[in-house]
């Protein structure tokens, strides 16, 4: 497989965008959770004679995570300009690919992986957007809620993707498609006819 500068440079940004999207809702989840944090805060604040209602806890552990929040956004926008730049390559881009047809059934696979993915980037972005902006689009809470829920479906198929890729990535690499990993860093041909 031969591939173009501008597939490896979206490649590599979209690796990079979407694994800054994913951490930033690890840390929202585990180190950043309001719920642990705000009984940290409680208790820290009650070791110094100070009570707060578990609301007021709340706000104070939500807003410890607002900054971390505001890269998840800059990062979307980003994933929006990745997803639409790759569209843009499915047509216009001249990287050495087999047909479909000519594929075994293992590659025939692996390419209709690629193609559940994204449409997956689509729907996250579609969704991410649509969760940003419910108001401005004048749509309910609940259905804004319901959306959301789609979007973190979304999130645990991309999440579940990352290391299956990574893995099967590496495997055909030490396997039957030696330079498949060097081919994505440097463009070069691999020495096999996939």
């Amino acid at each position: 497989m031969k591939y173009t500068l501008k597939f490896r440079i979206w490649h590599w940004l979209n690796a990079i965008v979407v694994l800054g999207l994913v951490a930033t809702v690890l840390l929202r989840w585990t180190f950043l959770s309001k719920s642990v944090n705000a009984d940290i805060l409680t208790k820290k604040l009650l070791s110094f004679d100070i009570s707060i209602t578990s609301e007021q806890s709340v706000l104070l552990a939500k807003a410890l995570r607002v900054e971390l929040w505001e890269w998840h956004i800059i990062l979307g926008y980003a994933f929006l300009a990745l997803v639409i730049f790759r569209v843009y390559l499915y047509f216009k881009d001249s990287s050495k690919k087999v047909a479909f047809k000519d594929l075994d059934m293992h590659h025939k696979v692996v390419h209709a992986s690629y193609y559940v993915l994204y449409t997956s980037f689509f729907v996250m972005v579609a969704t991410g957007f649509f969760i940003y902006f419910y108001k401005d689009l004048g749509v309910s809470k609940d259905l804004a809620h319901d959306i959301k829920e789609i979007h973190e479906l979304v999130y645990y198929y991309i999440a579940i993707f990352i290391p299956l890729h990574l893995g099967g990535v590496f495997f055909a690499d030490a396997t039957q498609e030696n330079g498949l990993v060097s081919s994505m860093i440097h463009g070069k041909d691999t020495q096999n006819n996939v």
